[in-house]
């Protein structure tokens, strides 16, 4: 079997045993991305493929006197445009930070170093990661591998169409409101958003920092689990990093069932909207889910219905704030042939920012100013607070939840892009699990007629991934479904 198609997993205890080397790992990956690369438009930056062959074969001298590897040595993995790489552009698919290259790694691309990784490239993603499709990147969109003319989701929609083409092994994402989970469904790949805090967020370009997570995107559920023990941990430079215990993800695995665990079904999951073939793969999995021995309940999540118009005012609102360095002064774009400082800042902001980047800076602004402030974002953050305090109910009946990702399969590019509350409802199902904060994995779990992924969510307690992993690792073993391939060539 050609590299490119293995597992992580796979590759690396191919690697271990010394049947592939470092070397033809990174030669078989840098040939998988010149052929598929002009179709699918994964990529903003592919890594200067000489300087890994070099380290490539660093890595394989020093393998000859002592063979002791690391779980990502040699890996080939992508990394969403948002996160901060010393030796790479970072641009958030954003005119306005234009060829800008960090001073610095963020902490999980330093702990990513550490196992010495092959950083393959930066992933396309919707500007400062604000979109459900990759369309509104400034550089193009990225192409859904399974059908072309389709889109990828978003915004991790690079990371996710890198994974699902074999253009890396594994890849970084961020949610926000879905933004793993969405393009992970919609690209037939496993997108996990660990619970808020769980991994460190210095160095990733914040877009809403109350709610930004960043999460692997693989190619099944036990490469996620590897990718996990890299990335979670406390770290001194996020203030919101979480101080909790970290364990061997991969244990998870070693049950293959879900024998008594009680898993939720809440009903507002499956109201009007939800598309009927995902509806139908979404039930079948449930029933997988029986015969593994779980213990079905329909719930109530109540407040489901007010999580889109709660997360658009609260994220658009951190939005505004975390936007607002972006004047042109100390990095990134800069108008030129300005009569003043004011006037630089604005022309700065006009060409530097697209029209989505622009519509939510002014909903957040109107949201965040005098007189509205009390009517929209408080009153948002008290709802938010009864969205968790749903969750927390739930948790005290079951032990996880399964739902649907997303209310339908990919659609066609260009097909939303006019219509913005259409986009954001492609985004219903993902959200509320980012205003409560609580890990969240999308799994493949069926194909519509026309051959596009579904994709399945099972939510669980807050820093509980395992039991989440454990039930995904089970309903995969179970399914065939991650063993479909997009057939690009």
């Amino acid at each position: 079997m050609s590299l490119f198609k293995l597992t992580l997993k796979e590759l690396q205890d191919s690697f271990t045993r010394g049947d592939a080397s470092a070397y033809e790992i990174a030669r078989a990956y840098f040939l998988r991305v010149s052929v598929v690369e002009p179709k699918v438009n994964a990529f903003l930056t592919v890594n200067d493929k000489e300087a890994i062959f070099v380290e490539a074969k660093a890595i394989d001298e020093e393998l000859k006197s002592w063979r002791k590897t690391l779980p990502l040595m040699a890996m080939p993995i992508a990394i969403k445009d948002n996160i901060c790489t010393a030796d790479m552009p970072t641009t958030c698919g954003s005119r306005i930070l234009g060829e800008f290259t960090p001073p610095y790694d963020a902490t999980v691309i330093g702990k990513f170093r550490e196992q010495r990784f092959f950083p393959i490239g930066k992933t396309n993603l919707d500007e400062f990661g604000m979109g459900s499709s990759t369309e509104h990147s400034a550089f193009g969109p990225s192409r859904n591998p399974w059908k072309l003319n389709y889109v990828p989701g978003g915004s991790s929609g690079g990371s996710a169409a890198a994974v699902a083409a074999d253009e890396c092994v594994a890849a970084l994402g961020t949610d926000t409101g879905g933004s793993i989970r969405q393009p992970a469904a919609f690209c037939g790949v496993v997108g996990l958003k660990p619970t808020y805090g769980r991994v460190s967020r210095y160095g990733l370009i914040a877009f809403a920092s109350s709610l930004d997570q960043i999460g692997p995107i693989t190619k099944d559920v036990f490469d996620a689990g590897i990718m996990l023990n890299v990335l979670a941990g406390q770290d001194p430079m996020d203030s919101t990093s979480a101080d909790v215990p970290v364990t061997d993800f991969t244990r998870a695995f070693k049950k293959k069932d879900v024998k008594k665990l009680k898993i939720g079904i809440p009903k507002e999951f499956f109201a009007e909207g939800l598309d009927s073939e995902v509806e139908g793969a979404v039930r079948q999995a449930i029933e997988e889910f029986d015969q593994l021995g779980g213990e079905i309940k329909e719930v109530s999540l109540p407040n489901t219905g007010v999580a889109v118009a709660t997360y658009y005012i609260v994220a658009t609102a951190e939005a505004s704030s975390n936007l607002a360095r972006y004047d042109g002064v100390k990095f990134g774009h800069r108008s030129k042939g300005n009569q003043d400082l004011l006037e630089m800042y604005r022309t700065t902001r006009q060409e530097g920012f697209g029209p989505e980047v622009k519509l939510r800076i002014m909903l957040g602004t109107y949201a965040l100013s005098s007189g509205y402030y009390d009517a929209y974002y408080a009153k948002a953050q008290a709802v938010r607070s009864l969205i968790k305090q749903d969750f927390d109910q739930v948790f005290e009946e079951v032990d996880l939840l399964v739902t649907p990702v997303t209310p339908t399969p990919a659609f066609q590019m260009g097909e939303k892009i006019e219509d913005p509350l259409q986009m954001y409802l492609s985004d219903l199902y993902t959200i509320s699990a980012s205003l409560a904060g609580i890990p969240a994995i999308s799994i493949p779990c069926g194909f519509s007629q026309n051959g596009l992924p579904i994709g399945l969510q099972i939510m669980g307690r807050p820093f509980q991934e395992e039991i989440v992993l454990r039930a995904a690792r089970a309903y995969e073993l179970v399914t065939n479904w991650r063993k479909k391939r997009p057939a690009i060539r």
